[in-house]
Formats: C-alpha cells, sequence, structure tokens
C-alpha cells in the first residue's frame, strides 16, 4: 500500500512546488488536489459531512490543474491526481486537452479522480443540470476516452455529443490516465466498475462505511460485472498516523491512503510529513 497526501491548495497555504518536492523526498507516492470553482452563498444542500465541514479552503481552493502542473514541473516520480475533478463543470472537450496536457509534462504521473458533486448551486452556476449530473458525467468519461485514444472522435449521448473532431495531444499513459471514481461507496463502486479504473470512496461517516465492510463488497461487484477486481485501485483518504491500522488497510487490499495536509505554511506542514517519512517505509514493508 502506497501513501499519498491531499490538500487544497490556498493562496496562504505551502506552495505546490514546496509541498510537491517535500512528498518526493520523503517517500510519498502522489498529491491529490481538490477543486471548487465558487461557493455559492445560498445552498440547499450542505457538506456530506455536515456544514461544519464546509471550511475556509472550500471557498479559497486554486485551480487543480494549474496547482498539479506547477507541481509537475518541479518532480519526477511523484503521481499527480484530482480529489476530485468536478468534470460536470467543466467543458468536456476543453477538459480532455488538460488532462492530456497534464500527463504530458509530467511524462504519464497523472490520476483523474473526478466526481458529481454535491453542491447544487455550484453546478447549476456552470450551467449543468443537477439532477442528470450523473448521467453527464459518465458521458462526459466516455467521450473523453474517444478523444484520449482516436486519431479521430465522436460521441453522441443524451447531454455530450460532438461530431468527428481531431484533437491533440493524446496522453502519455495508455489507452488513458487512469480514471478513479469518488463518492460514497455503492453509487461511487458501480461508476468505478462501469467506466472507471479504481474508486476513492467517500469518508465512513458519508455513507461509505468501513474498509472491512466495502473492500470484499467491491470485490463481489467488480466480478459481478466481469471486471478483475485486481485492476480496479482503492484510494482511501484520511490515513491515521497508526501503523497496526495502515497495515491492516494494506492487508484488505486497499491501494493506496492518503494524509489529509491543512492549508498551512512549512512550519506547520513540514513536522506532518517527517513523521510520515518513518512510517511508510514500515506500511511498505
Amino acid at each position: 500500500m502506497e501513501i499519498g497526501a491531499a490538500i487544497f491548495f490556498t493562496d496562504y497555504s505551502m506552495a505546490p512546488t514546496d509541498l510537491a518536492v517535500a512528498l518526493e523526498q520523503r517517500g510519498f507516492d502522489s498529491l491529490w488536489v481538490a477543486e471548487h470553482s465558487h461557493m455559492p452563498v445560498t445552498r440547499r444542500f450542505t457538506h456530506p459531512l455536515g456544514e461544519a465541514a464546509l471550511t475556509k479552503e472550500y471557498f479559497d481552493v486554486m485551480d487543480p490543474f494549474v496547482t498539479l502542473s506547477a507541481a509537475a514541473a518541479v518532480t519526477k516520480r511523484l503521481k499527480l491526481g484530482t480529489a476530485i475533478c468536478l468534470v460536470i463543470q467543466r467543458d468536456t472537450i476543453q477538459t480532455a486537452k488538460l488532462v492530456a496536457s497534464l500527463d504530458q509534462v509530467s511524462t504519464g504521473r497523472f490520476l483523474f479522480g473526478i466526481g458529481c458533486g454535491w453542491n447544487a448551486e455550484e453546478v447549476e452556476d456552470h450551467g449543468a443540470v443537477y439532477e442528470t449530473r450523473t448521467l453527464k458525467m459518465r458521458e462526459q468519461i466516455e467521450a473523453m476516452k474517444q478523444i484520449w485514444t482516436k486519431d479521430t472522435a465522436e460521441y453522441h449521448g443524451q447531454i455530450v455529443d460532438f461530431p468527428p473532431m481531431q484533437t491533440r495531444p493524446k496522453p502519455v499513459q495508455q489507452p488513458h490516465p487512469p480514471v478513479i471514481v469518488g463518492g460514497a461507496f455503492r453509487l461511487a463502486a458501480r461508476r468505478a466498475i462501469r467506466y472507471g479504473d479504481g474508486i476513492l470512496p467517500a469518508a465512513p461517516n458519508a455513507g461509505s462505511g468501513s474498509p472491512e465492510d466495502f473492500m470484499p463488497r467491491f470485490r463481489k461487484l467488480a466480478e459481478e460485472a466481469g471486471r478483475d477486481p485486481a485492476s480496479l485501485s482503492v484510494t482511501l483518504g484520511g490515513a491515521p498516523e497508526d501503523l497496526a491500522v495502515l497495515r491492516h488497510n494494506r492487508d484488505l487490499g486497499v491501494t493506496r491512503m492518503t494524509v489529509r495536509l491543512p492549508p498551512a505554511k512549512e512550519d506547520e506542514i513540514l513536522p506532518i510529513l517527517d513523521r510520515w517519512a518513518k512510517l511508510i517505509p514500515q506500511v511498505r514493508g
């Protein structure tokens, strides 16, 4: 099992370039960044973990493709992931180009974590329809796969629709960067198995349950759908500084756990990373 780190980059956090270098030096597998384009003042739904979880960084987070591009420029090994990219708020063709471009500049290190979001007004402010967001997300990914893998691509869905077109660059990773689907376990699992390469389950108290519960269920669902469970990664957030728990999750078959870092400066973040630098070799061992 690998250990990654997740953060909301803001103008008051550690810089993406500095954090990426620090993570790579300490043996972390990956850097994961969040996305919110904005936070509507009036919202009919709250954060899945409650209104108290909607802290300042949700309002202030930087664009994920910008911060990951900066991180890619100063690292060689560190994987770079979105956790998650709100694809339904983005143009499909332009996002396909962003993904392929970031995979190129990182020489094949991008992990495309996606989700359909909970914030209805944020979705609707971009012209998307909240009630059909999951259909749109599936069609967007199906369409992007055509763009990434074919010289001439076209897609005709209920929401995403474009005639034959050509665009480059293509991604370094073949056939494309891993598509890792985030969300509460039951629905995210079915989406990941249908059109993804892995899953980012929501926190246990946000509808996913414990790893002991969902890992065997995920394998069973994959097998029933004709997918090899070993081909689908499982990335869990909220990694505790507890070697016994980490090893337990590793033995359950969890691919990766991520450490949630505060949107803070070096004096707060580097001590956290130094503690994890001692744990990571023991988790891998």
